[in-house]
């Protein structure tokens, strides 16, 4: 009986914990207008239409990917020009990156 009242006791425990996550998926987005949504949805996407979304969904995703590579390789520059030097097998690692992050960011603000 013990073991019934604990397993129905956890069932219950995440049953909660799922619809308590999962209610703010289905609220409705009030800072969406409501003229952005496709006017045939309900219509179910022909395979060219979902083809088409998948492309642009991933070429999306490259962009942000390209972007995102862009300006870490653009911060790495900046803290190498200030002196930081990521192939060095330095025991003072933090002090040098931090040193360097300083002295960027003094520069960053000369600059403006």
């Amino acid at each position: 009986m013990r073991s019934t009242t604990s397993k129905l006791t956890l069932a219950a425990a995440t049953a909660a914990f799922l619809l308590g996550t999962a209610a703010p998926v289905f609220a409705q987005d009030a800072s969406a207008p409501a003229a952005t949504a496709p006017a045939t949805a309900s219509a179910p996407l022909t395979k060219e239409q979902k083809a088409a979304a998948k492309k642009q969904a991933r070429a999306q995703r490259k962009a942000e990917r390209k972007a995102a590579r862009a300006k870490n390789n653009a911060e790495l520059k900046k803290l190498e020009d200030a002196g930081y030097k990521p192939a060095n097998n330095d025991p003072n690692y933090p002090q040098n990156l931090q040193d360097a992050q300083k002295k960027a960011a003094a520069a960053q603000g000369a600059s403006q």
